[in-house]
């Protein structure tokens, strides 16, 4: 069963920094993608930051120039480091990753979309 372990996050001031980290448990090269979403109360999930398996990044319009996806060596793990943290960025920040099955013998694959627990990143004013 694949999964999303998440640690980060926490309480925090305006203007300062927080660094998320998601591992996921499976290997690298079934994943596809990984990113980091959030919640905010009363509001829909919106993308913060996504890491393809091809290194490529993209980001939300509210956080770009000010965090930053990167993913470990064995590429299993992304970390989100978070800087100039404003009140509007609190709310439950999701792991997400994008996970490659294959279907049948010839090979075909589908796309599985997993998520962690989630974490609460609150930065006070």
């Amino acid at each position: 069963q694949m999964r999303l372990v998440e640690s980060g996050g926490g309480l925090v001031q305006a203007g300062g920094s927080l660094k998320l980290s998601c591992t996921a448990s499976t290997s690298a090269s079934s994943i596809k993608a990984m990113g980091w979403y959030r919640q905010a109360p009363g509001q829909e999930r919106e993308l913060v930051a996504r890491i393809s398996n091809d290194g490529s990044t993209n980001y939300g319009d509210s956080v770009k120039g000010r965090f930053t996806i990167s993913r470990d060596y064995l590429k299993t793990t992304v970390l989100l480091q978070m800087n100039s943290l404003k009140p509007e960025d609190t709310a439950v920040y999701y792991c997400n990753a994008e996970i490659l099955w294959v279907i049948n013998v010839e090979g075909a694959t589908t796309t599985k979309y997993y998520w962690g627990q989630g974490t609460l990143v609150t930065v006070s004013s």
